[in-house]
C-alpha cells in the first residue's frame, strides 16, 4: 500500500492522535507505525499538511536530532517506573486492568 493510501484511510481521530503522539516528547516514531502503520516520513508529511505553518516549524524544530523520537537513540529503557493504579493502553484504547 502507498503512503498517501495509508493517510487517506486514516479517520480524522486518528490523524488527531497521529498529530498528538508526535508532539510528545517520549513518543518515538515506532511507536506511531506500530500503532497506525505510518512510518517517520510519513507522520512528518501528515504534520507538515495538518499544521499551520508556524506551528509546522515549530514542531520540526523540536523533533529534529532529538534522541528520544528514535527508540534505538533512545535513552530511556524499558525500565520506567509505572504506578500500579495506571490503566494500561493496549492499540491506542484504555482498558480496565
Amino acid at each position: 500500500m502507498k503512503a498517501t493510501d495509508r493517510m487517506n484511510t486514516l479517520s480524522p481521530q486518528e490523524i488527531n492522535r497521529v498529530i498528538e503522539m508526535a508532539w510528545e516528547d517520549r513518543t518515538p516514531f515506532d511507536a506511531i507505525e506500530a500503532q497506525f502503520g505510518l512510518t517517520e516520513q510519513e507522520v512528518i508529511n501528515t504534520m507538515r499538511r495538518a499544521l499551520k505553518p508556524n506551528s509546522w516549524r515549530l514542531w520540526r524544530a523540536r523533533v529534529q536530532g532529538r534522541s528520544a523520537k528514535h527508540r534505538a537513540l533512545s535513552v530511556v529503557d524499558g525500565a520506567r517506573f509505572k504506578c500500579n493504579r495506571q490503566r494500561t493502553i493496549a492499540q491506542n484504547k484504555v482498558t480496565k486492568r
